[in-house]
């Protein structure tokens, strides 16, 4: 790997990055042409069904494309799926030489992508800034591995450790700037996802507001079907976009809900709730990839408790409210630290008052 390598591929993810939350159910790919140190061309997957990241490229570069070094984020595919297979695009262009930052998991590609290349007599090569290029497809490589969604636990709490008053308020703990970027979470995601606790108590959206984007599916994990009718996410044309994951089988109480147009999950039950992990495969299920869970702390910290929690970002605001506040986490029985819950890779960074902090449970199912 040389520098010159190194230098393209961080161009490629930056145009990668340009297509997180616009490109599901595919991966956000970035792709840059180069030929004699200058980039002819250069392209990001904008949206899913559209042309994929290398064919925007080659559209760029033209027939100067031929004799060119290719630099993608992700291996060229190899099927065809809702375009033709972007390998073949590159073969017919002529290029000299293919670099991937990473082989694509998809079993329809895995490999066979770099194959075709290679038997075309183009050189290649992948893992140039592997762990960059993994880093921003981290739902897509979970699914495709698991057939389970990426899910990251968002809260805003105080500096000491808070998500609200003892009366249950929380508006606003965090900053506008915060507020912003959770909203660009939010589109970045399949779906969000909130307890019913949280949707009682707030009555909340669940939808992008404070920035341009998509609106995510809303998933209300509401064991005994306690939704209240007219909350805002049953909403008109709202319900369409809301599903309901439950244990209860009554079709009279279902109706309630059918009617306004949410949909129902029913999932195995434990200990008289919701099994996570029953929920998690089925929304694998139905493709969902990547999941923003909101809250509560119940569904937190048992999420967290059975390592179905991938990441965890959290806003802390310069605010303190003291023992009778509510906190993240609902977890029972660690009686010392050696019995603590790790996390790992942390990061921090300011956004407008607060501090924005980003780690990775170690006990998380697949560690992408």
């Amino acid at each position: 790997m040389t520098s010159a390598d190194t230098t393209y591929m961080k161009r490629a993810l930056a145009l990668a990055r340009k297509g997180l939350g616009k490109t599901y159910p595919n991966p956000a790919v970035g792709c840059v042409i180069v030929k004699n140190s200058r980039i002819i061309g250069e392209g990001w997957h904008k949206r899913a069904g559209g042309h994929h990241a290398e064919v925007h490229a080659l559209l760029m570069a033209g027939d100067d494309a031929q004799d060119a070094d290719v630099y993608v984020t992700l291996e060229p595919c190899s099927h065809t799926g809702k375009t033709p297979p972007c390998s073949e695009a590159l073969i017919r262009a002529g290029v000299r030489r293919v670099v991937a930052g990473m082989s694509d998991p998809n079993p329809r590609v895995n490999g066979g992508g770099l194959r075709a290349l290679q038997l075309a007599g183009i050189e290649t090569q992948c893992g140039v800034l592997a762990e960059e290029c993994r880093a921003i497809n981290r739902p897509f490589l979970k699914f495709m591995k698991t057939g389970h969604p990426y899910v990251t636990y968002k809260c805003a709490m105080t500096l000491d450790g808070k998500t609200a008053c003892a009366s249950g308020d929380s508006r606003w703990i965090s900053s506008e700037a915060s507020r912003r970027i959770v909203h660009r979470m939010r589109a970045a995601h399949s779906a969000i996802m909130v307890g019913v606790g949280t949707l009682i108590a707030d009555d909340p959206q669940l939808n992008v507001r404070h920035v341009r984007g998509r609106d995510p599916l809303r998933i209300i994990v509401d064991s005994r079907l306690r939704t209240p009718e007219g909350a805002a996410v049953l909403n008109g044309s709202m319900a369409q976009e809301t599903l309901i994951a439950t244990i209860e089988t009554n079709r009279e109480i279902h109706a309630r809900y059918l009617d306004k147009g949410a949909r129902l999950l029913v999932c195995s039950q434990d200990n008289g709730r919701v099994d996570l992990k029953d929920l998690w495969k089925k929304l694998g299920e139905l493709n969902i990839h990547s999941v923003l869970l909101e809250g509560g702390s119940a569904l937190a910290g048992e999420a967290l408790r059975l390592g179905l929690l991938d990441e965890c970002v959290f806003f802390y605001a310069p605010k303190v409210v003291g023992n009778d506040g509510l906190s993240p986490f609902t977890l029972t029985g660690t009686t010392d630290m050696a019995h603590s819950l790790p996390f790992r890779n942390i990061s921090v960074r300011h956004v407008g008052t607060d501090l924005m902090v980003t780690a990775y449970p170690e006990n998380a199912c697949l560690l992408v």
